[in-house]
């Protein structure tokens, strides 16, 4: 079995397995939680757990994709992890952060699996006998505030293909901006912050782990560019947009 510790412990707060096992993580946010988007309850997760595994083989173990936090911070126990690809769907900066890494006076952006294209990341394999306690954990960081959907997909390994659980952000979700100017993105990276520390933290934690896994994502590198060359360079014009 693995875990992978988170690699901030500079923020105030940190999401761990402990505070999603002991309920502190989900007391937490919904203590703060933004009255504009409001939070699901322990059954609503439950019953969408459920749901998922209903479509999926009792007693078998499982595979969830993870392509940003999940990564570096996964907080669930697992038995191998993998490369892994998945079509059709990308990495982006899409879903606006006033809690968390972000704040109404310091709005931040959170990644998301949007739809076209291409993402490489990591496949985590589940233990049959734990695979429903270890979703719950996740369910309970992913699935609380619902701007994602959790969908069965195939992903590519070097061993083949797999079915894993995947996290796809809700367009119809409020908090889901978009494709903004890569500017107007790589500005609000530098700038937010929150109780779990700065949003600039958790970029580059995701640019650090998948540069450890020999994962190069060239949008993610002229997002860093721009970041770090600061406002005056993201005042330029700019016609582009993040892909």
């Amino acid at each position: 079995m693995s875990d992978i510790p988170t690699r901030d412990p500079g923020a105030p707060y940190a999401i761990t397995r402990e505070s999603l096992l002991d309920g502190r993580h989900l007391a937490r946010a919904r203590g703060r939680a933004h009255p504009d988007y409001p939070l699901r309850s322990d059954e609503e997760l439950e019953a969408s757990l459920d749901s998922m595994l209903s479509r999926h083989p009792p007693g078998t173990e499982g595979w969830v994709f993870g392509y940003g936090s999940l990564i570096w911070n996964p907080a669930f126990r697992f038995v191998e992890r993998r490369p892994a690809v998945l079509r059709g769907y990308h990495r982006r900066f899409c879903l606006r952060l006033t809690r968390g890494r972000g704040s109404d006076e310091h709005p931040g952006l959170m990644l998301a699996l949007d739809r076209a294209g291409m993402c490489r990341g990591v496949a985590f394999r589940i233990a049959a006998e734990e695979l429903r306690h270890e979703l719950l954990l996740i369910w309970r960081r992913e699935m609380l505030f619902g701007s994602y959907q959790a969908r069965w997909v195939e992903i590519a390994t070097e061993a083949g293909s797999l079915r894993a659980i995947a996290f796809v952000v809700d367009r119809s979700h409020p908090r889901y901006v978009g494709s903004l100017p890569v500017s107007d993105v790589a500005e609000r990276i530098r700038s937010g912050r929150g109780e779990l520390g700065t949003n600039r933290a958790y970029f580059d934690e995701t640019v650090a782990a998948l540069s450890e896994l020999g994962i190069r994502d060239a949008a993610l590198e002229r997002l860093r560019r721009l970041i770090e060359a600061g406002p005056a360079e993201l005042s330029r014009p700019r016609r582009s947009e993040l892909q």
